[in-house]
Order: C-alpha cells, then sequence, then structure tokens
C-alpha cells in the first residue's frame, strides 16, 4: 500500500488531523526560507501529540549535520529529509552522529537526475519538481526507476491517484496541494488521503 506523507505541519489542528487520518509520516519544515518554516521548540510539542505509530519528519536543506543529528537524538523527529546539495560525504558525516533513517530529496528535470538518486546511500530518496512550490515535474520521466521512492510535487486530491496507477510509487509527499490560504486544510488533507487508499486498497 502505497505510504502518505502530509509535509509542512505547523498547528495543533493539523496534527490532530494527521492523528485522525493516520497519516504514515508528517514533515516539519525547517528551512528558514519557506513560509511552513517551523522552529524546533513548535516542532517537538507538536510532535508530543503526534500519534505514536507517525513518523515525524524533519525537513532541512544545508543544515549542520550536528544540529539534524541532536533533533533526530533527542526525538523531535524521527527521519531527517536532506532537501538541499547535500552530497555523500554530508550523508556519511551526520551518519556518524545519529543512526536514525534519512531521506534524501532529488530534483528531477531530465532522466539523468535519476542517475544520482538510483546510488544514494540514504534509506529512502524523495523525488520533487523542487522546494515545495507545489509544482509537478515530467513523470514520464521516472516510470523505469526501480528504486522505492517518496513523489512528491504538484500532488493534491485530484491527481494523486493517477500517480499511483501510472506510477506505483512507495510513498506521496504532498504540502501546497492539501492547503487552502497558506494553511491546512483538514478537508482537503482527508480527501488526499482517501484518494490514495482508494487506489491502493
Amino acid at each position: 500500500m502505497t505510504k502518505i506523507k502530509l509535509c509542512g505541519m505547523k498547528r495543533v489542528i493539523d496534527v490532530q488531523t494527521a492523528n485522525a487520518l493516520k497519516a504514515d509520516y508528517i514533515g516539519f519544515v525547517f528551512w528558514q526560507k519557506s513560509k511552513r518554516f517551523i522552529s524546533e521548540e513548535d516542532a517537538a510539542a507538536l510532535k508530543a501529540i503526534l500519534a505514536p505509530e507517525i513518523a515525524a519528519v524533519g525537513v532541512f536543506v544545508d543544515e549542520e549535520p550536528e544540529t539534524i543529528a541532536g533533533m533526530l537524538n533527542r526525538g523531535i523527529i524521527d527521519i531527517a529529509q536532506l532537501h538541499g546539495n547535500e552530497d555523500e560525504d554530508y550523508i556519511r558525516q551526520l551518519r556518524s552522529l545519529t543512526d536514525k533513517p534519512l531521506i534524501k530529496a532529488f530534483r528531477i528535470r531530465e532522466a539523468k537526475d535519476l542517475e544520482a538518486a538510483s546510488i544514494c546511500s540514504a534509506e529512502s530518496v524523495l523525488l520533487d519538481a523542487g522546494k515545495g512550490e507545489g509544482i509537478a515535474f515530467d513523470w514520464k520521466l521516472i516510470r523505469d526507476f526501480s528504486r522505492p521512492y517518496f513523489l512528491a510535487g504538484g500532488l493534491n486530491p485530484e491527481n494523486v491517484s493517477e500517480a499511483i496507477v501510472q506510477l506505483h510509487p512507495f510513498a506521496v509527499d504532498v504540502s501546497s496541494g492539501i492547503e487552502s490560504s497558506g494553511l491546512k486544510d483538514a478537508e482537503k488533507m482527508a480527501a488526499f488521503v482517501k484518494a490514495v487508499r482508494k487506489e491502493t486498497l
């Protein structure tokens, strides 16, 4: 069954909705340039009310490895998602500080962008169009990609079923597609989860 990651959580009601919908992952964005940025303290408070079976993913862009490892080792997040220019040396450095799982994001613009994703040493890879802009890339580029992956970029309740039918990703990752006026929309969150589970039952 395709897993579900609801990213960009900032409010108590967002986490409560994710709990009720039984998402597999939620995401906290720790990149200060993002409109979805959340502080470490606020994320810790939200993690305290997150259902224990849901994994909290911290999204980082070229952050100091010590900062990420600290949040992982203190249990503020369960998984780190690296969304910048982090290379294999960076991943090795981070692994020396924590044994928690990593997701490395790759921006897909052409077929050759998949080469690095295929050999990345992170436990998981995420294929995206950018950094949370809510735009999709050409799904044809990844139809033959054999490694399990998180699919992101422009997903919403209307198109996620088609993405699953075409690509069978390990997980789908959504943020702007479940928002209204810049805030998470409980009805859109529910519609997204329903659309995913309809295709993966």
